[in-house]
């Protein structure tokens, strides 16, 4: 091999390493995974017969390929916000709920729901409550339920 044979290899294997390592550097991007993309859409909160506990129902749909879980809320109107489900027909507290990538929670009448326990006051149908849901991967969702008729079912709304 003679100078020039060895220089323009040298070179070649530099150029290679070169592209092998920018290319692992934006894969190694790309392995990350993808931050979940949240919405939540139909908030409502029934009226409270009192001020010592109401329920929160809304659709948290996930557009991205990754899960995620809803781990708390937080609101202005208690220091108690719980998450809820309802298995067999019995109503627990529960630290998470699933939020399924490419997929959506229903927190409803019957089923998963926030629990507001010791309200500071007992709003009145057209008040709007202010909460924040936390997420294990998702950056927090600020959302406004509104307060509608303790009869108030969304089903109903979609029949128009």
């Amino acid at each position: 091999m003679n100078r020039r044979t060895t220089r323009t290899l040298a070179a070649a294997l530099s150029l290679t390493a070169a592209l092998a390592i920018s290319g692992c550097s934006s894969d190694s991007g790309s392995d990350k995974p993808e931050k979940p993309a949240l919405t939540v859409s139909g908030a409502f909160m029934p009226e409270p017969v009192n001020d010592k506990m109401a329920g929160g129902f809304m659709v948290i749909k996930n557009g991205s390929g990754t899960a995620d879980k809803l781990t708390a809320v937080t609101s202005p109107l208690s220091d108690d916000v719980q998450i809820h489900e309802t298995k067999n027909q019995k109503m627990q507290q529960v630290p998470s709920l699933d939020v399924p990538a490419k997929g959506e929670l229903k927190l409803e009448r019957g089923g998963s729901h926030v629990m507001f326990m010791g309200l500071k006051n007992k709003p009145k149908v057209g008040d709007k409550i202010t909460i924040e849901l936390r997420f294990e991967k998702a950056d927090p969702v600020k959302v406004e339920l509104d307060v509608k008729e303790r009869t108030h079912n969304p089903q109903n709304e979609n029949s128009h």
